[in-house]
């Protein structure tokens, strides 16, 4: 691993969004593959956001997940990271890859990356329909203004921001 001061700023918040992203994604696999869909829910209800601080803790870094389509209201996107999340799916939508990038303000360095729906993603997050039932009832429970489904593969879902200092 390369020595993270010699990192771009870009390249760095990668490694941390990416890194925070595997650890979701491992517990995450593994909840469902162990328990279902269910137990996904509950995981993401009670600990996702623990993972995601100490990941932060960890790299010394704010690093969050945002939306336009929230499940929960502490990830609605803010109007910056909204303009970033636009651009990302129009990036995606013709066809483009989407090209990670950074913003600097007083002094932090912003980076923001996108989160793009797989087939896991879509047993909580895909048509209603196709959502298991137990699972569909539990979201509705916690998060009744949901607005995170509807989804299919290959979609922007979000986006991570990562606050790193100059």
């Amino acid at each position: 691993m390369a020595n993270k001061q010699n990192m771009s700023y870009v390249d760095r918040g990668f490694e941390y969004a990416m890194a925070t992203k595997s650890v979701l994604g491992k517990n995450l696999k593994g909840k469902i593959n162990a328990e279902g869909a269910l137990a996904a829910v509950n995981f993401c209800n009670l600990k996702a956001v623990h993972f995601t601080d100490s990941m932060s803790a960890v790299y010394k870094a704010e690093i969050k997940r945002v939306s336009d389509q929230p499940r929960n209201a502490n990830n609605q996107a803010n109007d910056d990271e909204l303009l970033v999340i636009n651009d990302f799916k129009t990036q995606l939508a013709s066809g483009e890859e989407i090209v990670p990038f950074t913003t600097e303000k007083e002094e932090h360095v912003f980076g923001y990356y996108p989160i793009v729906t797989n087939d896991m993603c879509l047993k909580c997050h895909g048509d209603i329909g196709e959502i298991d039932e137990a699972a569909h009832s539990k979201i509705q429970l916690l998060y009744p203004e949901d607005k995170a489904t509807g989804y299919s593969t290959n979609q922007l879902r979000g986006i991570w921001v990562v606050k790193m200092m100059k």
